[in-house]
């Protein structure tokens, strides 16, 4: 492994593990500022870094990236410059969970690659193991989605704060 792989492959793990973070905070209502910039500029570096590795045509991983990208944009547009007013406020949980997702995906496919067991049940990735992973992935990303939309309203926790001081 070259050290710029190394390099992409940690911002990657660091994104996926404050990106998993910062879900659990928004199902708790909480804004969690220093790990959601964390999030956002390690899961935008990591897809900038994919664009570095050697690569001979345009592949998957790539148009990855591009979605990746793009969902980021939107996720720190909404977070930072509309401050998570009105629809801005589920945009963000939607694209940051996207652009997790989408992290957590090419973490299974680089596993069922790089693991010699798991590459056993799964050498082409289209067998039953690999699908259900990533069915079962796919499907918990998406009520936890739905969940953090509802719940995410971190304006109510610091009201909700600032009458408990009051008090």
């Amino acid at each position: 492994m070259t050290p710029f792989t190394l390099f992409h492959v940690v911002l990657s793990l660091v994104g996926i593990g404050s990106g998993l973070v910062i879900m659990y905070g928004m199902l708790r209502a909480k804004s969690m500022n220093s790990g959601t910039a964390l999030f956002l500029a390690t899961t935008v570096l990591t897809s900038l870094t994919g664009f570095g590795l050697p690569a001979h045509k345009l592949m998957p991983s790539h148009i990855v990236g591009i979605i990746s990208l793009f969902v980021l944009a939107v996720a720190i547009f909404s977070r930072y410059a509309r401050r998570l007013a009105g629809g801005w406020r589920p945009a963000y949980v939607i694209t940051a969970a996207i652009a997790l997702y989408l992290n957590v995906v090419v973490l299974i496919i680089q596993l069922f690659e790089k693991v010699p067991d798991l590459k056993a049940l799964a050498p082409t990735q289209s067998e039953l193991p690999f699908v259900v992973t990533q069915v079962v992935v796919m499907a918990v990303f998406l009520a936890v989605t739905v969940l953090a939309a509802k719940r995410f309203h971190p304006e109510e926790q610091r009201g909700a704060a600032a009458m408990a001081k009051a008090a």
